[in-house]
C-alpha cells in the first residue's frame, strides 16, 4: 500500500482497516483540482473553479441517516423519524464491507479540524473515494498547519465511500445509501452516495450531542457577522431560506454562514468555508459569493452555457439545489479568528409558503422561544431528495434534521442566554407576499436586506410597529427603503392591524 504527503510519521489508512492501492495524504487544492479533471470526477469553469456532478444524489437524504443504538446513546439520543436507530452489529458489517470496496483502490485523505473555539476544538479524519470530496472537506472544515498535520490525531473518522450500496434486506438500512453516525467508535460512515453536504452535516450532529452534553454550549443552525462596532448578528434558518445570502453583507464582517456554537465567551465558527446555494446566483444581488467562485473553489450540479465553460447559474436541468463550496477567506472582510462577541440581535428566518407572515417582526422573549422551538419554513426545492417545489414544515430550532438530543434542551440554553445578554430577536419572512407559492411572488432580496440593514443600525428601534391580531407579530409601519404596503400583508378579510 503506498501512502503519499503530508501526515504524523505513525498515522496510516491501515489503521482504519482499509486496505487500498495507495491512499493521497492532505493534498492541496490544486493537487486536488488535477487529480479530479485527471479522474473525470469534473471540469474547469471559466471561473477557475472545479465544476463536478455529484451523481444520482443532489441534495441530503435525512430517511437514510441513522445513529447507532448503544450504551452511549440509549438514553441520550432523541430517537424517532429523526434519529433513527441502528444496531452495532449491523454498522460493524457496513463497515466491513465499505472498507472492502475501497480495497485495492486510491483514497484521498483530508485532516481537518472543526471549532474555531480553541477550548473546543474536534479534530477530524476525512477519507474519500472522491478527489472532490476530499477538496469539499478542505474547504468547509478548518485547515491545519503543516506542523499541526504533522502530529495529527483525529477525534473523529469520516469515511466515504461513494460507489458502495448497502443491501437493505441484510444491512439494516432502508435503502442502498446511507450516513451512519457511530459515538462509540467515533466515525461518521458514508455510503452510496456523492452529495458532499452528508460530511458537513454529519459533522455538524456529532457537535450537536456533544457540546451541550460536554460544554453547557448551544450548537445553532445560523449564520453570523460583525458590524464595525463589533456587534454581532445571527441568521437562523433552513437551508434556502437566506442564511448565507443574508449573511454575505458587503457592511459587515461574515463570521461563519451555517453553523456556530454560543459558549460563555460569544459565538465561534464550526466551519472553515461556506457551502452557499448557487442558483440564480448573479454579481449583483450576491456580489460577494459570486466573486468567491474562483480557482480553489467547488461548484456542484451547475451546467454550463452551450458549447463552453462559464456557468449558467439559472439552469436548473440537474436540480434546484446547485451549490458551490469554498473557504471563509474567500469572503472579502471575513473575521479571522471565525468568533464574535454575544449577540445583539437574532433573527430566526422562514420561507412561509403560504404568504401570510409580515417580511420582518420583532418578537417579544416569549415569542422568540416559540418560533424557534416551532421553526416554521418551507423546505425548498432540491435540498432534501423529492423536494420539488416548496413545502411547510417545522423544524424545531430551525434545524430539526441535526438535532441528535431533544429539542428542548437546545431550547432552555437558547433562553438562558437571551434573557442574561438581552438579545433583540427578529422573524424575518425570506418567502412570499401576496398569496401562497404559485400565485403570490417571493420577497423581492432587495427589500429583504434592507429590512435586516435597519434592524441591525437601529433604525427600527423607535419606529411605529403594527400589531398583528391573528399572529400577535409587532410589524414596523415603516422601514427604510422598502414599499409599506409590502410591510403588511392582506389578505381577504384579515382583521385590521392596529399600532401598538
Amino acid at each position: 500500500m503506498n501512502e503519499i504527503g503530508l501526515k504524523a510519521a505513525t498515522a496510516s489508512v491501515a489503521d482504519m482497516g482499509l486496505r487500498v492501492a495507495s491512499a493521497r495524504w492532505n493534498l492541496s487544492p490544486a493537487q486536488m483540482v488535477e487529480e479530479a479533471i485527471l479522474r473525470s470526477e469534473g471540469h474547469l469553469a471559466s471561473s477557475g473553479a472545479l465544476a463536478v456532478d455529484t451523481g444520482e444524489f443532489t441534495g441530503r437524504a435525512p430517511k437514510d441517516r441513522f445513529i447507532v443504538r448503544d450504551r452511549l446513546t440509549e438514553d441520550e439520543i432523541w430517537w424517532g423519524d429523526v434519529n433513527i436507530p441502528i444496531s452495532p452489529e449491523d454498522f460493524d458489517r457496513l463497515y466491513k464491507k465499505a472498507a472492502a470496496w475501497l480495497n485495492n483502490k486510491e483514497v484521498f485523505v483530508k485532516d481537518a479540524y472543526a471549532c474555531a473555539g480553541k477550548d473546543f476544538r474536534l479534530n477530524i479524519r476525512v477519507v474519500t473515494e472522491m478527489a472532490y470530496q476530499s477538496l469539499f472537506a478542505h474547504n468547509l472544515f478548518l485547515r491545519l498547519q503543516e506542523d499541526e498535520l504533522l502530529r495529527h490525531q483525529p477525534d473523529w473518522t469520516i469515511l466515504v465511500a461513494t460507489g458502495f450500496r448497502a443491501d437493505p434486506s441484510i444491512d439494516g438500512t432502508r435503502s442502498p445509501n446511507f450516513t451512519i453516525i457511530n459515538f462509540t467508535r467515533r466515525i461518521i460512515l458514508i455510503g452510496g452516495t456523492g452529495y458532499t453536504g452528508e460530511i458537513k452535516k454529519g459533522i455538524f450532529s456529532v457537535l450537536n450531542f456533544l457540546l451541550p452534553l460536554g460544554h453547557d454550549i448551544l450548537p445553532m443552525h445560523c449564520a453570523a457577522n460583525m458590524g464595525e462596532k463589533g456587534d454581532t448578528a445571527i441568521f437562523f434558518g433552513l437551508s434556502g431560506t437566506g442564511k448565507t445570502t443574508l449573511s454575505a453583507d458587503p457592511s459587515r464582517c461574515l463570521i461563519g454562514d451555517d453553523e456556530h456554537g454560543w459558549s460563555g465567551k460569544g459565538i465561534f465558527n464550526f466551519e472553515g468555508g461556506c457551502y452557499a446555494k448557487c442558483i440564480n446566483l448573479s454579481k449583483e444581488k450576491e456580489p460577494q459569493i459570486y466573486r468567491a467562485i474562483r480557482f480553489g473553489a467547488l461548484l456542484e450540479n451547475t451546467c454550463f452555457r452551450e458549447d463552453s465553460r462559464i456557468v449558467d447559474f439559472s439552469d436548473t436541468r440537474k436540480t434546484e439545489n446547485t451549490r458551490t463550496a469554498y473557504p471563509i477567506e474567500y469572503i472579502e472582510e471575513a473575521v479571522k479568528s471565525s468568533c464574535g462577541s454575544h449577540p445583539r440581535n437574532i433573527f430566526f428566518l422562514t420561507a412561509d409558503a403560504f404568504g401570510v407572515l409580515p417580511p420582518i417582526s420583532r418578537l417579544t422573549a416569549g415569542q422568540a422561544m416559540y418560533h424557534f422551538i416551532s421553526g416554521y419554513t418551507a423546505k425548498i426545492a432540491g435540498t432534501e431528495t423529492g423536494i420539488n417545489e416548496p413545502q411547510a414544515t417545522f423544524s424545531a430550532c430551525f434545524g430539526k434534521a441535526f438535532l441528535p438530543l431533544h429539542p428542548g434542551r437546545y431550547a432552555a440554553l437558547l433562553g438562558d442566554r437571551l434573557r442574561k445578554h438581552r438579545v433583540t430577536a427578529w422573524l424575518v419572512n425570506t418567502g412570499w407576499t401576496g398569496g401562497p407559492y404559485g400565485t403570490g411572488t417571493r420577497i423581492p432580496l432587495e427589500y429583504t436586506r434592507a429590512m435586516v440593514s435597519a434592524a441591525l443600525s437601529s433604525q427600527l428601534d423607535n419606529a411605529p410597529f403594527i400589531n398583528d391580531p391573528v399572529f400577535g407579530l409587532a410589524t414596523p409601519a415603516s422601514c427604510p427603503g422598502v414599499p409599506s404596503a409590502l410591510l403588511t400583508p392582506v389578505t381577504p378579510g384579515k382583521t385590521k392591524m392596529s399600532l401598538i
